[in-house]
């Protein structure tokens, strides 16, 4: 197993906390790097030795400014690097984004511009995730909730899938499940929390989980 960098601890807490809106515990932390919570809670002590999260026992952490400012960079990397991996070497929306995990901690500053530069400078990568800029400021996407706060009969166009499971992204992709592909909303299930979706005129089942993972825009 490769190991785990400050950046990838980084990365995470930002997703999590301002992309997605959900609060980071170690447990969550814990449950999305693959380790130990005892592991979580020294590593969250240590960055917040180092001014990079703000943390709490029991109650979580956040990033500081100076903490956001290097999970910013390294989400730009990442997402600069699945862009160029789909569009210039013809790899699946499900590879890039497990190579692009190596890449982003070792690519100078140079190289990512370049690549921002030959790509046209995008605002999103492959799986509808905003890239940030040069600057640090990250694109907006309005309107957009996650599939399990959808509701039933609406009708949404895929907005972001998110790509920390290959198994989940071959299997969204295999239903049809992919960007900016309509679906619209036939059944939740409070029993379990899993919602029925209508894909290309068939129905399928999804978890709870799976829901948590994939983002619409409300068609109008």
């Amino acid at each position: 197993m490769a190991s785990i960098t400050t950046e990838d601890y980084l990365k995470i807490i930002y997703n999590e906390t301002k992309e997605f809106g959900r609060a980071i515990t170690t447990s969550r932390l814990a449950e999305r790097l693959k380790i130990s919570n005892a592991a979580i809670s020294d590593m969250a002590k240590k960055l917040a030795q180092q001014g990079l999260v703000s943390y709490t026992k029991y109650k979580g952490m956040e990033l500081t400014r100076k903490g956001e400012k290097i999970a910013l960079n390294v989400i730009r990397r990442h997402r600069l690097w699945e862009a160029f991996l789909l569009k210039s070497l013809g790899l699946s929306l499900s590879e890039v984004h497990h190579i692009a995990e190596n890449l982003e901690h070792h690519s100078p500053d140079i190289l990512i511009e370049k690549i921002d530069e030959y790509l046209g400078f995008p605002s999103f990568d492959p799986h509808g995730h905003p890239i940030p800029k040069h600057n640090g400021e990250m694109p907006k996407i309005n309107g957009v909730i996650a599939l399990s706060k959808a509701d039933v009969g609406g009708k949404y166009k895929v907005a972001i899938i998110d790509d920390a499971s290959k198994e989940l992204m071959n299997f969204f992709e295999k239903i049809g499940i992919i960007l900016h592909k309509t679906i619209k909303v036939k059944e939740k299930l409070s029993f379990d929390n899993s919602v029925t979706v209508e894909v290309d005129k068939k129905d399928f089942t999804l978890s709870e989980k799976m829901t948590e993972n994939l983002f619409l825009i409300k068609e109008a």
